[in-house]
């Protein structure tokens, strides 16, 4: 195995970040699924990729390949949306969010975007630890925003980083 899955920052300059295709939804639903209790589905995806938005893939190197996380990112007028990022579950915490947030900002920047928008749970207390370091701030609440257990409904927070 490679020392990506065995958590040693050094590889991470020998990942591959490469354009989501219809072929890699098996693994993407895979990693969505184990990540999630209210995971995106098929069709989700397929939407983003199908509209042109930027849809990635993190995959370790060769000769794994295996399948880390990926991202999705719309742009819209002047800003970007970040719609979904996810490390898989069993490879969370060595830095792949960070790779995969570095791009997507680049990418917006490339695209002349001004800022990034996105999305989270407050219940997800890691991933809005990780945006606020970043650079992200707090910018709004939408209420009601996510499907949570019992038939509840979940707050988002909305979060801005200037770009």
């Amino acid at each position: 195995m490679s020392s990506i899955l065995s958590g040693r920052g050094d590889s991470l300059r020998d990942l591959q970040m490469l354009r989501m295709t219809p072929t890699d939804l098996q693994e993407v639903l895979d990693i969505e699924y184990a990540a999630y209790p209210f995971p995106w589905s098929h069709g989700n995806f397929l939407d983003s990729i199908k509209s042109g938005y930027e849809t990635w893939v993190l995959r370790a190197p060769a000769p794994a390949r295996q399948l880390l996380g990926y991202f999705m990112l719309m742009h819209m007028v002047d800003e970007s949306h970040l719609l979904n990022i996810t490390v898989h579950p069993g490879h969370q915490g060595r830095g792949l969010g960070r790779v995969m947030l570095d791009h997507a900002v680049a990418l917006a920047r490339t695209a002349g975007m001004k800022s990034m928008l996105l999305e989270v749970r407050p219940s997800n207390t890691r991933a809005l630890e990780i945006y606020l370091r970043y650079g992200f701030s707090r910018v709004g609440v939408r209420r009601n925003y996510y499907p949570a257990p019992d038939k509840r409904r979940e707050d988002a927070i909305v979060m801005r980083l200037p770009l």
